[in-house]
């Protein structure tokens, strides 16, 4: 089921691209939802109206048709594309590619390989088999289509660079479409956490685009043609718009699987922050404790809040009871088995395995890693479920802490890092492998002692990575947000503060 658009929009030009930009301001998207993102491709069945294309987690895309009026009030009937498209990091339409009017598709693998999907105006059908136009695009960690920028009839993209450095790529039409060597267009675009292309938004033929702050202002950069932009001014409506976690349109991978996290007080109470999306986090709610553990389950032992592993739209709380018990769901209501008491350390990162459902690992008293891959179903909603182990590997006995939620190297793969009694916090970066899930480790670096509390919270300042609190002893919470790099030291940003009284809560997950 499709939930309606909500939040101010424009449809415009609908035969090349349409749907300019557009934000959902009401829905919490993509973080407890099992869409992963939206892109505009126009009128692809000649009925005047705009489509989307909508992809799951799981790799699922469909095209979403709006009513025929083309007021764009809701999305309307689904056609299923296919499955498999989770092995891409961005998906994303430039307009037109091969001169038949109708908006393309291109696709990036994590490493970089660029693939193109022909539209064929079948809405049974929509796109052709894919064709590899171009390597090297790794290098980037937004990819905006723009249309047509340079006034010779073909799509055009920009790019960014994790460091800021915008570039603009001119499309070269053919049945395997290619693009012109890259131009600079400009530095500094490390401001904005999320770029989107606006199509023509001032009916002057140039693609234009959009681009937000953390602190969500939205500003404007009108194309000038010739692969240029003029300089930026503010949107129609100017601030309010990080609460818009989904971009139609927008260049960065976007987070998904978990949005929040919970603390447990001195209390014995469980606590639930919101992200905001531009940093911060929103006033605490109670929430429910792992009531399946009471009882015979002879109480709570362990508590871990994981990314979205039963595809049911929301994170889970995991729960280990006394008894051994493994209990999930919402505020664990479901028994999953027994025999879970043997491990200390839980953490549900996302995806490991490339299927694109959440997967979940696990660490025993004696320091052995294990991978329990997802095999959840999201129709109809079910019971987290797990495969049998897989052995990671040992030695993860000189960790104090493992957490994780979401890509902090930019890849779109799920990451962790790990934390030694000695304050040296190391990445593991994704593979997307269930055999082999991590790749060796990358020192981030030292000094992280001085936190006595750790969490991986997925995204918190909108740009579509992961980013981690930590919490100090006096009870001040700091956020550090990834700059989407595997470069150890680079990993994340300087630490901002959120808060204090932190010290009131015996963790935080």
């Amino acid at each position: 089921m499709y939930r309606p658009l909500t939040g101010p929009f424009w449809l415009t030009n609908p035969v090349s691209r349409s749907l300019a930009y557009q934000f959902f301001l009401e829905e919490d998207l993509p973080g407890d939802v099992s869409f992963k993102d939206y892109v505009p491709v126009g009128d692809q069945d000649g009925d005047g109206a705009p489509e989307l294309l909508v992809l799951t987690t799981d790799g699922t895309l469909s095209l979403v048709r709006t009513p025929p009026d083309g007021n764009g009030a809701y999305v309307g009937e689904a056609s299923r594309v296919g499955s498999g498209w989770q092995i891409y990091n961005k998906v994303l339409s430039p307009g037109d590619l091969n001169g038949d009017t109708l908006a393309d598709v291109l696709a990036r693998t994590p490493g970089g390989e660029l693939y193109f999907y022909a539209a064929t105006g079948n809405k049974d059908v929509p796109f052709g088999r894919r064709i590899k136009i171009a390597s090297g695009w790794e290098i980037y960690d937004q990819l905006v289509g723009v249309t047509d920028n340079d006034g010779d009839g073909v799509g055009d993209v920009v790019t960014r660079t994790p460091s800021g450095q915008l570039f603009f790529h001119s499309g070269i039409s053919g049945v395997a479409p290619a693009f012109k060597a890259p131009v600079k267009l400009g530095a500094g675009w490390g401001v904005y956490n999320q770029i989107a292309g606006g199509d023509d938004m001032d009916g002057d033929g140039n693609g234009d685009l959009a681009a937000r702050t953390v602190d969500g202002s939205l500003y404007i950069y009108k194309g000038l043609g010739q692969g240029s932009f003029a300089q930026r001014t503010q949107g129609l409506w100017t601030s309010g718009w990080e609460r818009g976690d989904v971009i139609l349109g927008a260049g960065g991978n976007p987070a998904y699987g978990k949005s929040r996290i919970q603390a447990l007080g001195t209390d014995g109470k469980l606590y639930t922050y919101e992200t905001l999306g531009n940093g911060l986090l929103a006033p605490r709610r109670q929430a429910p404790s792992p009531y399946k553990c009471e009882g015979s389950y002879g109480g709570t032992r362990l508590i871990s809040f994981i990314s979205d592993t039963a595809l049911d739209k929301s994170p889970e709380m995991l729960a280990v009871c006394k008894n051994g018990w493994l209990t999930g769901g919402t505020d664990g209501q479901w028994a999953i088995g027994g025999g879970w008491g043997i491990y200390n350390t839980l953490l549900g990162p996302g995806d490991l395995t490339g299927d694109g459902k959440g997967d979940l690992l696990a660490r025993d008293t004696s320091g052995h890693l294990y991978l329990y891959r997802s095999t959840s179903s999201e129709f109809p909603p079910s019971v987290p479920s797990f495969a049998s182990r897989i052995q990671v590997g040992g030695g993860w006995g000189v960790y104090d802490r493992i957490v994780g939620a979401g890509d902090y190297t930019g890849d779109g793969r799920a990451d962790i890092v790990a934390r030694t009694t000695a304050g040296v916090l190391y990445l593991y970066a994704g593979t997307g492998s269930a055999s082999a899930p991590f790749g060796p480790r990358v020192k981030v670096g030292a000094g992280w002692q001085i936190y006595s509390k750790l969490a991986a919270i997925g995204d918190v300042d909108g740009d579509g990575r992961g980013d981690i609190l930590a919490a100090d002893r006096s009870g001040h919470l700091y956020r550090y947000s990834s700059t989407g790099t595997a470069t150890g030291s680079g990993l994340f940003r300087a630490r901002a503060l959120i808060g204090g009284g932190w010290n009131t809560y015996r963790e935080i997950n």
